[in-house]
């Protein structure tokens, strides 16, 4: 989620396209489980793509504005470790390894239902994914996460269109189901994303990004071999924005965006970088700070 997250759109499909980069590492000195191995240091890089439709309903659902949308997820894969400490039948390796991979990666989904009142905007959403099958055990770089997620929340905007201010704050918690590859269960996680901005016109906004993780239960299952191993990151970064039309009834919105990590625990430090491309139904008598636009 980013800026405008709780805005509501307008009826109709859209179209959205978001690649990350993410490059993150831990020193030799730090513990992980990977793909059923237990490895020490690491040097993960992956460039992923979310792309896909969404349907935002014309008539109302309690009062509110309800979208759905599908999304599947391309990409690469690359890691580097020090040293694998034990594999996923116990055997012990020693010695740095690398692994890469392109391949497709889970189906996601995303439901939100949003309302408005004034500068004033709110939404619940829930988001999962629907795994592809092409996780493969034993392997360091996986785009598929192995198992189900669903991730649930709500989330708030305050625009106001006179002097071009704008923040949302999105929070949410991510059941993780078993692995069945490792039976490894990740914990409860909760998350608060946010972001601020302002319009220097009707087309270009600029601002700052942030994210707090947290994981509030323990790991657990056969392959939980580091105990509860419970996470926290945090993020911020800077932003920018462009609206532009691109044909009659229709407009883009390009986003750019860059978190760096810090506050770290049991987790792997670094950036991430996201772009983002949507292609939405305009407004037919609003200006495109009022159209709202599927991003992450």
């Amino acid at each position: 989620m980013g800026s405008l997250a709780a805005v509501p759109g307008q009826p109709g499909w859209s179209w959205t396209t978001m690649y990350v980069h993410l490059d993150v590492s831990a020193n030799g000195s730090k513990n992980f489980v990977i793909g059923g191995s237990l490895v020490a240091g690491l040097q993960a890089r992956a460039d992923g793509v979310a792309t896909g439709p969404t349907y935002t309903f014309a008539t109302p659902v309690l009062g509110g504005q309800a979208a759905f949308g599908v999304f599947a997820t391309p990409g690469n894969a690359g890691i580097d470790i020090d040293a694998t400490l034990t594999g996923p039948r116990g055997r012990t390796i020693s010695g740095t390894a690398h692994d890469e991979r392109t391949d497709f990666g889970d189906v996601y989904y995303l439901g939100t239902l949003k309302w408005n009142n004034g500068v004033h905007n709110t939404m619940f959403y829930t988001l999962g994914n629907i795994p592809s099958g092409t996780y493969e055990a034993g392997r360091l770089a996986n785009l598929s996460l192995g198992y189900v997620a669903v991730d649930a929340g709500a989330g708030y905007t305050y625009l106001d269109t006179k002097t071009g201010n704008e923040f949302s704050i999105v929070g949410g918690f991510t059941y993780n189901f078993t692995n069945p590859y490792n039976q490894y269960q990740n914990g409860i996680d909760s998350h608060i994303d946010w972001a601020a901005s302002h319009f220097l016109n009707k087309n270009i906004l600029v601002g700052i990004v942030g994210y707090y993780f947290q994981q509030l239960t323990g790991d657990s299952g056969a392959g939980a071999r580091l105990g509860n191993f419970e996470g926290r990151v945090v993020g911020i970064g800077p932003q920018i924005g462009f609206m532009f039309p691109i044909s009659e009834g229709y407009q883009g919105y390009v986003n750019l965006k860059a978190y760096k990590d810090f506050a770290t625990e049991n987790r792997p430090e670094g950036y991430t970088a996201w772009v983002t491309f949507a292609i939405s139904p305009a407004a037919p008598s609003e200006t495109p700070t009022k159209t709202r636009l599927i991003r992450k």
